[in-house]
């Protein structure tokens, strides 16, 4: 996947994970971070298997972190968002280059070396700028979601 590619996508991602878990609670926020790339790799779209398992992990963590720091009752609704939008990023990143490009590459597959630099590359910053930019699209569109999602609805 070309990296424009890998950023929009992993965007529009991170985006539904965040939107989820911000409308629909954190039963379904954790659900979505579960099945979605388990769907991707269906489709013929995903990463290796050895790898979906670090993905998931990396998903629940952006959503348990949008969902208990950007719910959060202060007077500015959006401290709250950019508190969890970097928080988020940060921790998704670090878990999957940590897990992936220090664990999986390294002692779990064994693949060439320019494949293993190019899957490496993909789960390095890049994964904080996909985070990111979900999370930026999120804190922009959730006002306006809210207000129009009643909350027991």
């Amino acid at each position: 996947m070309a990296l424009g590619n890998q950023i929009v996508t992993g965007a529009v991602v991170n985006l539904i994970l965040i939107i989820s878990v911000m409308i629909c609670g954190l039963s379904t926020g954790i659900t979505v971070a579960i099945i979605s790339p388990v769907m991707a790799k269906l489709f013929g779209i995903g990463p290796l298997w050895t790898l979906i398992p670090f993905i998931i992990v990396g998903n629940i963590i952006l959503v348990v972190l949008w969902d208990s720091i950007g719910n959060l009752s202060i007077r500015n609704k959006y401290i709250p968002y950019i508190i969890a939008l970097v928080a988020a990023a940060a921790a998704k990143a670090l878990f999957l280059h940590i897990g992936i490009v220090r664990v999986a590459i390294p002692l779990l597959l064994e693949l060439p070396e320019q494949q293993a630099k190019v899957i490496s590359g993909m789960f390095s910053i890049t994964q904080f700028i996909t985070a990111s930019t979900g999370g930026i699209c999120a804190t922009i569109i959730l006002s306006t979601l809210k207000k129009a999602v009643p909350k027991d609805g």
